[in-house]
């Protein structure tokens, strides 16, 4: 994509997540509930993830857990956004106003512990659980995202797509997989280290040799940093089989095109949106093109034009990837 084209992917992600900021603030002053009309507004400090989940969980478990996945979040959203093979600005920037939501939650369990709450639909007698701008910008992001999943559906997963298979050279792929996985496995493992080393010495330092307050600590970070650590490696490893197959897809269509082409079945090479190498089109049709003008292969009759102009074509066309 051009460079407009990603300021305007990541500046939803900035609004959402100040709009959320900026109404937090105003809602810390809030005294009792008052209603305007339908639109109600109080004062709410929700200690769980969604609707009060995990409220009775030990502080350190729920707080860092689930602040951390937020930041694991943020990683996922910078991976698809790389891996989406189609512009699609509004699957992108739903995708950013849905994290900038998320993300509005999170910070306010760094800064308070717990997520600020003021919203209220209905009336005094009867209405709906508070929530905040972050989790109804959230429903904007799921919106566009399902509008874009319907509209783009096809151009995301084609009906005819020439290569359906994701393993297509399974010990090359498994290879890059199994490597990238364990340089991500290596660094969760050096700053495991580091953090629960950091975290026994302060707590030893504050609270003494006391082995039931070491175990009320020490316990949710082991816990819910190996959980962290494995679904990040795990998310590797996923990441790394779309990309080894964007690599290795290229270079098995090129050998299959260049077997047909030996053997005197001389067609263009169509590579998917996406793929790396994508240049191997160009080159292909000017290989065809070269043969063919030197007498080297022949076309069908009824082909040879159709095919100059597709070969033409696949020379000026641009990568529909990103």
């Amino acid at each position: 994509m051009r460079k407009i084209d990603w300021v305007l992917v990541i500046v939803p992600f900035f609004v959402t997540w100040g709009i959320d900021r900026l109404t937090k603030a105003w809602a810390l002053g809030l005294t009792g509930v008052k209603f305007h009309g339908p639109l109600g507004f109080v004062l709410h400090h929700n200690h769980g993830a969604m609707l009060g989940l995990f409220s009775d969980a030990a502080p350190v478990l729920r707080v860092v857990s689930l602040s951390t996945g937020g930041a694991f979040l943020l990683f996922l959203f910078v991976v698809i956004q790389y891996l989406l093979p189609i512009k699609s600005l509004t699957l992108r920037c739903g995708l950013s106003i849905l994290l900038g939501g998320i993300l509005g939650n999170v910070s306010d369990r760094i800064i308070y512990g717990h997520v600020v709450d003021f919203i209220l639909l209905g009336s005094m007698e009867r209405s709906t659980p508070a929530f905040n701008m972050a989790d109804a910008l959230q429903w904007v992001g799921y919106a566009m995202i399902a509008v874009a999943l319907i509209r783009d559906g096809e151009i995301l997963w084609p009906e005819r797509d020439s290569r359906r298979r994701m393993w297509i050279n399974f010990r090359f792929q498994m290879r890059y997989c199994f490597i990238l996985m364990m340089m991500g496995f290596c660094f969760a493992a050096i700053a495991g280290v580091y953090a629960y080393t950091f975290l026994r010495v302060t707590i030893l330092d504050f609270g003494g040799n006391n082995p039931r307050i070491l175990d009320s600590y020490l316990t949710p970070f082991l816990i819910s940093f190996i959980f962290v650590s494995l679904t990040f490696s795990a998310g590797l490893f996923l990441v790394g089989r779309v990309l080894s197959a964007r690599i290795a897809g290229p270079l098995y269509a090129f050998e299959k095109f260049l077997d047909d082409l030996i053997s005197g079945k001389p067609r263009d090479l169509r590579l998917r949106a996406g793929d790396e190498f994508r240049h191997l089109e160009q080159s292909a049709a000017k290989l065809v093109q070269r043969m063919i003008d030197q007498k080297m292969i022949t076309l069908p009759k009824n082909d040879s034009s159709e095919a100059t102009e597709e070969n033409q074509d696949s020379q000026t066309a641009e990568p529909t990837g990103t």
